[in-house]
């Protein structure tokens, strides 16, 4: 019997975030996770001396993105959207990619919007790259086929 295919983990550093459509790079992806509130709960007959744990609200945490700085004002555009108070949620992917840059795993933050934008430090003496980073709130986030 032939041993089975090795299915090694995907590698973090291959990955395209998807913008309502608008394909971006980024240089990191953050804060891709949930979390169910334990609401902790015990009926005076109960024989057990632990209380029994119920799931509670679903929380989202902000997702970052950090890329290079470019003349692109796309963030920029969609950040004064939230300035002026006409926000824009937007659905945003996160597209895994094998080392054959083929699509394996896509999570979805739906009704996203930009929370906070920044830019790196200004540094005269230094030669790193400019970063821009934005910070998303978003009301859900699920892996989709």
């Amino acid at each position: 019997m032939p041993a089975p295919a090795r299915r090694d983990p995907y590698k973090n550093f291959r990955f395209v975030v998807d913008i309502d459509g608008t394909r971006a790079g980024f240089a990191s992806v953050s804060g891709l996770a949930a979390e169910a509130e334990v609401i902790e709960y015990r009926e005076g007959w109960d024989g057990f001396t632990s209380p029994r744990k119920l799931p509670g609200r679903v929380e989202y945490p902000n997702v970052t993105l950090r890329r290079g700085i470019t003349t692109d004002r796309f963030l920029w555009d969609w950040w004064k959207g939230i300035v002026t108070g006409q926000v824009q949620r937007r659905n945003v992917q996160i597209i895994l990619l094998d080392d054959d840059r083929n699509e394996v795993l896509r999570w979805l933050l739906s009704e996203a919007w930009i929370a906070k934008i920044e830019v790196s430090d200004l540094d005269g003496e230094g030669n790193d790259v400019v970063l821009e980073s934005i910070e998303l709130a978003h009301e859900g986030l699920e892996l989709v086929e």
